[in-house]
């Protein structure tokens, strides 16, 4: 990899766009790089077919976790899902919390002077309402559509001031400039402005406001080289001091193998994320590879949640009877085993089993899960099992012997709670219940035809993900429905969000983690934001559930403060919701595998030191920059 990315040292940032580099030089790539300056970090989009374009607002356009949305960024908030540098709530380019009016309707943002962009203009509110104007008028922009739906005007009555107007009370509308995994990033005025078309403008070279600038990129999207700016101490990051790498690279790691044996030769510093053999192998193998854990789970558990989603625009899927079915059908032991090799955390509820949420949402609704009673139209049943979590526990104990804890707590929040106990009779009675019919060993729709179903998965590039649904499709094919996994590898981005799916594994729930706050992917759930079948769907109601009943909680939630427990209340109300409705079937936390080699750097984040999110596409990986030391130092 070293002999992969170089000539990189003498390039120059010349005209309006940044050095690329010849095919014949990008045959040597970053070997004239210092090495001890410089952070080789995983690209988990891969290779970037559109290698030139950093326009981050246009849609599916280009790479975003080329370091783009990690070190060139900026907004008004972050919130970390671990512990943060200075508490979870960072105020970046805002000077402090955001202020409403009595009723929600307005927020009055009061923001940093003193912090430039890469190319000497200073930042002001202009730079915000322009953002925000911008992408309103044009609705195919990424964060078109949420901002023409909750803003009615924005105005910068002085540099440092920006007063939005709002079309109804939304107490979470700062929700949208918070980083939790990303957020609306701030345009630069003086440079779209000049554009003819801000949708497609290519924005390279792109002018940053976070403390690195790139440097040189692959024409062929293989890796992307950004470097400490000079004047760091002007952006929001320097107020925690100076960025520890010089260079930041980051590149496509290729297949799962590829990665560990890179990592084992010491030229990736930090993996994404490896299957959880990969991981087995560095932790073993390589003396100076970690993971977030030092030990068995070894994964970072991210605030985000893998399920099945169900596209609910589909007649099949319209019934919460056949969604319940299908949930009694899965053993999510098997699931566990067969996706992480047991190292999951497993969740019956739609929250993530992280951060503060067992406290605020697992553990005070067991009662409510155990007393839950389901009809089938023949009985009635408790489907849930608070033990589940246990008896994983108790699967991997002979073989991974004292990692395994014995203590109950421990093991909740190492494997989880309680599940839905496999029941293929009461499955059997929801599908004739809605109307469904068995023909020998196989299963019809009411109107007569096969019940079929695939389950779309990406493929190698995310591979527990991948295992999982094809577990789940093959219990459901056992029982009798003809149940396939679909691989969708490069192309699921695009599928999930044009609605182009039967059920697929991934995620519509991401929570902050390290608050109990669930707007961030709640509010987005709200029906106004439901798309017409075959159109783009905004994030992150990708199942297109629409319920009058939700609307009323989402709605609820606007009109109370972000810190109000009366929302924790609401939450949970959401989660009995979810139970009764099935509109998805909730799987585990995504526990993601990021390894850490510390040859040449040290101080990542640890689950011991839980400073950051170690996770290297998210935009909050950035405060992990001004911790990571040269090796020796």
């Amino acid at each position: 990899m070293l002999r992969k990315i170089a000539c990189a040292a003498v390039a120059l940032l010349l005209g309006t766009a940044a050095y690329v580099p010849s095919a014949a030089e990008a045959q040597d790539v970053i070997s004239s790089l210092p090495r001890k300056e410089t952070l080789i970090l995983e690209n988990p989009e891969g290779t970037i077919k559109n290698a030139g374009w950093f326009n981050i607002w246009a849609i599916n356009a280009g790479g975003q976790y080329t370091g783009l949305q990690q070190l060139a960024m900026d907004t008004l908030w972050y919130i970390d899902p671990e512990k943060g540098l200075e508490g979870p709530i960072d105020n970046s380019l805002a000077a402090e919390a955001p202020k409403y009016n009595a009723d929600f309707t307005e927020m009055t943002v009061k923001l940093r002077s003193g912090i430039f962009w890469s190319d000497g203009v200073e930042f002001t509110a202009d730079d915000v309402a322009y953002t925000v104007e911008t992408q309103m008028k044009n609705t195919g922009m990424r964060w078109g559509p949420i901002l023409s739906l909750n803003v009615d005007s924005v105005s910068a009555p002085d540099p440092q001031t920006v007063v939005f107007k709002l079309k109804r009370p939304n107490s979470r509308f700062h929700a949208l400039f918070t980083v939790r995994f990303n957020a609306i990033w701030i345009m630069p005025k003086h440079v779209f402005e000049k554009a003819p078309d801000p949708m497609r403008f290519d924005f390279n070279k792109p002018v940053s406001l976070g403390a690195y600038a790139l440097h040189s990129f692959d024409p062929e999207g293989k890796w992307f080289i950004w470097q400490r700016r000079d004047d760091w101490q002007r952006t929001t990051l320097g107020r925690f001091g100076e960025p520890g790498p010089k260079y930041a690279v980051y590149v496509d790691g290729g297949p799962p193998d590829k990665r560990v044996i890179a990592q084992m030769n010491h030229n990736m510093d930090v993996v994404h994320d490896v299957a959880p053999e990969g991981m087995f192998t560095l932790a073993k193998q390589s003396k100076s590879s970690r993971g977030w854990f030092k030990d068995f789970p070894y994964a970072h558990p991210d605030p985000t949640l893998p399920a099945l989603l169900f596209n609910l625009q589909r007649a099949d899927f319209q019934s919460k009877d056949v969604r319940w079915a299908l949930a009694l059908l899965i053993d999510i032991k098997a699931v566990s085993m067969a996706s992480y090799r047991g190292a999951a955390t497993i969740s019956a509820i739609g929250i993530p089993p992280t951060g503060t949420h067992p406290d605020d949402y697992h553990i005070p609704m067991q009662d409510w899960l155990k007393n839950f009673e389901l009809d089938t139209g023949k009985q009635k049943i408790k489907p849930y099992d608070p033990t589940v979590g246990k008896q994983i526990a108790d699967m991997l104990r002979p073989s991974m012997k004292e990692q395994i804890p014995t203590d109950q707590a421990a093991i909740d929040k190492s494997f989880g709670m309680g599940w839905w106990k496999p029941n293929p009779q009461a499955a059997q009675e929801l599908l004739q219940k809605a109307g469904f019919t068995k023909r020998g060993s196989n299963w019809y729709t009411p109107e007569g035809k096969p019940f079929s179903i695939r389950v779309m998965v990406e493929g190698e590039s995310r591979p527990v993900i991948t295992r999982a649904g094809t577990m789940i499709a093959q219990q459901w094919r056992q029982f009798g429905i003809d149940a396939k996994t679909e691989l969708a590898q490069g192309t699921m981005l695009d599928r999930r969000n044009s609605g182009d799916f039967d059920t697929l594994i991934s995620w519509s729930v991401e929570s902050y983690g390290g608050h109990p706050d669930l707007a961030y992917f709640l509010d987005s759930w709200h029906s106004q934001y439901v798309a017409p079948a075959g159109k783009p769907q905004a994030p992150r109601n990708y199942m297109r559930w629409s319920s009058p009943e939700l609307d009323g909680i989402i709605e609820k939630i606007r009109g109370v403060g972000f810190d109000d427990p009366r929302s924790i209340e609401l939450g949970r109300d959401y989660v009995k919701l979810a139970v009764r409705e099935m509109p998805t079937i909730p799987l585990m936390a995504y526990n993601v595998f990021v390894a850490m080699d510390d040859t040449y750097w040290t101080g990542y984040p640890t689950a011991e030191d839980p400073y950051a999110n170690p996770v290297p596409n998210w935009g909050n990986s950035r405060y992990m920059m001004v911790r990571l030391k040269p090796r020796g130092e």
